[in-house]
């Protein structure tokens, strides 16, 4: 396995500030490091990515990120490996607080309703925001145009394969019913 690429960072502060004002982001990285960020996440490539927005001081020690996400990803198609490219403009919005609500511990537990809380820690960075946000805004399966999954049928030689039709569970009802409005036997 290879060594995880090392990504770009832009830290800003978020306790110990005198100032609690909001601040202007953006982030646009440079080619290189758009190219660590694209095998960071194994793609083929990252033609555009940026970040803009606010952080925005909540309360007397809580911040909040209101952001918007562009990108240009390429990706292999998940049929045909061709290059399948995707334009993505997502909103993110990250809220860090002092005192978060408490996750129940155990086996099984419920998602929080608000999946935009973390604790807060003492500066963020937003490279690390932004590559979160674009992995989970990403296609699972990206399909180049044109590419479709064929049917593939297995039998014995001398058998006919069985078809989807075939199987399904109402099949042999609806030919049942072609043959009594043909007046077949």
């Amino acid at each position: 396995m290879t060594d995880r690429p090392q990504l770009p960072r832009q830290m800003h502060r978020l306790t110990g500030t005198a100032v609690r004002e909001p601040r202007e982001v953006a982030l646009e990285p440079d080619a290189e490091e758009r190219a660590a960020i694209a095998r960071a996440l194994e793609l083929l490539a990252l033609r555009k990515f940026r970040l803009t927005g606010r952080l925005i001081p909540e309360g007397r020690q809580d911040w909040r990120l209101d952001a918007e996400l562009g990108a240009t990803v390429v990706q292999p198609c998940g049929l045909t490996l061709e290059p399948v490219t995707t334009r993505i403009d997502e909103p993110v919005t990250r809220r860090w607080m002092a005192n978060p609500p408490t996750v129940p511990e155990g086996a099984e537990v419920e998602m929080p309703e608000d999946d935009t809380v973390d604790p807060l820690p003492a500066s963020v960075d937003l490279v690390a925001v932004a590559v979160e946000a674009l992995s989970l805004a990403l296609p699972a399966h990206p399909r180049a145009p044109g590419a479709e999954l064929g049917a593939a049928s297995y039998a014995e030689p001398g058998v006919a394969p069985l078809a989807d039709e075939d199987v399904k569970p109402f099949a042999s009802l609806a030919d049942f019913r072609a043959r009594l409005k043909n007046g077949e036997d």
